[in-house]
């Protein structure tokens, strides 16, 4: 194919969107939450950081493929001074989280997106790091035999136990943090003696997790029940569905 010819197929492909997938992010809570990305693989980090939903309202980004990263929402924020969340926050003092990584306990959704048009993306909802929100993940025209929604549709604060939770200033639970994050022990986190599935079965905390939701990562070798896949999809990801 010359030159001209592969920059006619090159444009065609972007056209039909097969360079790129389009998140649609919902927020059906009843407050403003702040969504999050953040970059990982060695990808590039995408065009939006970070950016404010208020209750209702829908906003698109444009992933390419081959891209890997998660997504996260910030709540409970403050826009006076320097920026800053009760969850989730990215500590830059920006709505912008420009690289940074959030603070636990956030639920997050985690992808990876195919590096080339027909391949498999995969994604999951993580507890793995904490729970501060329910949200769920539905792929849009996919094909594949896991091309299925998944969620976390449980407000997970409203059960967390005490040594696990993250309190406003008035004592309401905010977010749950998993056991790991919480304990640091390696039989929660999956390292040391832990570092293995046959090793590092689920705990009382995780199992708590799973049961309320089933569809998402409990803990680090959680991944029979946890990891979905698609193709050519376009996804929609819904705060508090």
């Amino acid at each position: 194919m010359d030159i001209e010819g592969r920059l006619l197929f090159l444009l065609a492909l972007f056209i039909s969107g097969a360079l790129s997938a389009t998140f649609t992010f919902t927020n059906k809570c009843s407050y403003t939450v702040w969504p999050a990305t953040l970059a990982g693989g060695g990808t590039s980090q995408l065009s939006l950081t970070g950016f404010e939903l208020t209750a209702g309202a829908s906003s698109s980004l444009e992933v390419p493929v081959g891209w890997s990263g998660r997504f996260w929402a910030r709540t409970f924020c403050s826009t006076t001074g320097n920026f800053n969340c009760s969850t989730g926050d990215c500590h830059t003092g920006q709505v912008a989280c420009n690289g940074a990584g959030g603070a636990v306990p956030a639920t997050l959704v985690e992808f990876t997106l195919g590096a080339h048009n027909g391949d498999l993306d995969f994604y999951d909802v993580s507890l793995v790091d904490g729970f501060n929100l329910p949200v769920s993940v539905t792929p849009q025209e996919g094909s594949g035999s896991g091309c299925n929604s998944t969620s976390c549709p449980a407000n997970i604060n409203s059960i967390c136990p005490q040594e696990l939770s993250v309190m406003d200033p008035n004592g309401t639970v905010i977010g749950c943090k998993s056991a790991c994050i919480a304990f640091g022990d390696p039989k929660y986190c999956c390292t040391g003696d832990y570092g293995g599935p046959a090793t590092c079965p689920p705990t009382n905390y995780s199992m708590n997790f799973k049961k309320l939701c089933p569809q998402a990562y409990s803990y680090a070798y959680d991944d029979r029940t946890s990891t979905f896949t698609c193709m050519g999809a376009n996804y929609r990801i819904t705060f508090c569905p």
